[in-house]
């Protein structure tokens, strides 16, 4: 198994205001870009193992060249609500980044706890990892990366 560089650190979160502030004071975040209503819709997406139908919120920013992202659930069922009621918020994952979902998924020898497409492309899968609650694998396309490297500009 490869070891691989995380390039995101996660956090689930009722209070994107609160959180963005926390961050932004600890790890010297300078501008957060938010996503208000993201929909993970169920012909796209798996959690435990069923179609899931839900919405999130969604805020990014950078502390150097690791991105921080913040998830507040918004309605439905998913990875981020469980987390919440079971454990509150806090960290929530860790993201490396893959050219292969399926393989990494298969060299881990890993199934994944929720998975999905989002528009764009940008393929994700979650699963449990040791010392965190989660390990996202991601497989980044273009056109989401060019995304990401705004952003990241940003905090210039």
């Amino acid at each position: 198994m490869l070891a691989q560089t995380p390039v995101q650190i996660a956090w689930v979160t009722r209070d994107l205001d609160a959180t963005e502030s926390a961050l932004t004071s600890l790890l010297g975040a300078k501008k957060w870009i938010r996503m208000r209503e993201v929909h993970f819709a169920p012909d796209a997406c798996t959690y435990r193992g069923r179609p899931a139908d839900f919405v999130a919120a969604i805020s990014l920013s950078y502390a150097g060249d690791t991105q921080l992202e913040l998830i507040a659930p918004v309605r439905g069922d998913s990875i981020y609500t469980e987390f919440l009621d079971t454990a509150g918020p806090g960290m929530h994952h860790i993201c490396v980044e893959v050219d292969d979902v399926d393989a990494a998924l298969a060299q881990r020898g890993a199934e994944a706890v929720q998975r999905g497409v989002m528009p764009g492309g940008m393929e994700f899968a979650y699963i449990a990892a040791a010392g965190v609650p989660y390990l996202e694998i991601a497989y980044v396309p273009d056109e989401i990366r060019a995304f990401f490297d705004y952003i990241k500009q940003e905090q210039q």
